[in-house]
């Protein structure tokens, strides 16, 4: 497969900090603040829609590496939002700049890879496990 994606390709995904995205409901933490594992999640959602709608008719990414620093806690109420830019890619292998703001500030970054697969044989693959895995 070789094709572009137009370098740059930007998306932004927000979400409220909710007691179910908290450290504690996410059994990271003790605090009830907006969970590193949730901010983690927004990053790749956010990731994910910048290079979406250019893939071809039967692939898609999945992640592969995520290099995160998460600054700043934001409590149940706020609205924390994720920025990606798509800074380069290698053939199937995207990396992207990411960063998350709440309602103050910046509280988080990211530079995240992600790799482009043909989604059948990618399950089919992941589906094999299960029955190489039987004997176990």
């Amino acid at each position: 497969m070789d094709f572009e994606v137009q370098k740059n390709s930007r998306a932004e995904v927000s979400e409220k900090v909710t007691d179910a995205n908290t450290a504690v409901a996410m059994s990271c933490g003790k605090s009830p603040v907006y969970a590193t594992p949730a901010m983690v999640a927004l990053m790749e959602m956010a990731a994910i829609h910048a290079v979406d709608p250019q893939l071809p008719e039967g692939t898609n990414t999945v992640g592969i590496a995520i290099d995160v620093k998460h600054l700043s806690a934001s409590p149940v109420g706020m609205t924390v939002r994720a920025e990606a830019t798509l800074t380069a890619q290698d053939r199937r292998h995207l990396t992207f700049t990411i960063e998350a703001f709440d309602d103050a500030g910046l509280i988080g970054t990211a530079t995240h890879e992600r790799f482009i697969i043909d989604s059948a044989p990618f399950l089919a693959k992941a589906e094999a496990k299960k029955k190489n895995n039987t004997q176990l």
